[in-house]
């Protein structure tokens, strides 16, 4: 059940990093995948320092993935566009501790769904 969700997110996170990513970057990204995947990518983070730091990229990534598309709106949405995604950006930074432990200590809850 999750495999789908996370493909589906995948490749929702891909198709909108190349809307934002310049052409140059694209084609060196794609002569290294030909090569096949880094072994970084699979390498997991071990410590909370090495969490964080992954997480910290990650929240600058959005960021700036953010930025590019408000870039792209009229000036008067913009603004606002601009504001918002400082703030997600704020908020994210500051949850980093509370991500972090909810991804390393994730709820096994079961819920009754059989509506009775």
């Amino acid at each position: 059940m999750k495999r789908p969700l996370v493909i589906a997110m995948l490749a929702a996170c891909c198709a909108a990093q190349a809307q934002v990513t310049p052409p140059e970057v694209a084609a060196h990204q794609k002569q290294e995948i030909k090569r096949g995947e880094p072994a970084r990518w699979s390498r997991e983070d071990r410590t909370p320092a090495q969490q964080m730091a992954t997480l910290r990229k990650e929240i600058q990534a959005a960021l700036a993935e953010a930025r590019a598309e408000c870039k792209q709106l009229s000036r008067e949405e913009r603004s606002d566009c601009m504001k918002e995604a400082q703030a997600t950006y704020v908020a994210d930074l500051g949850n980093m501790r509370q991500q972090i432990a909810n991804a390393n200590n994730p709820r096994q809850e079961v819920y009754d769904t059989s509506g009775q």
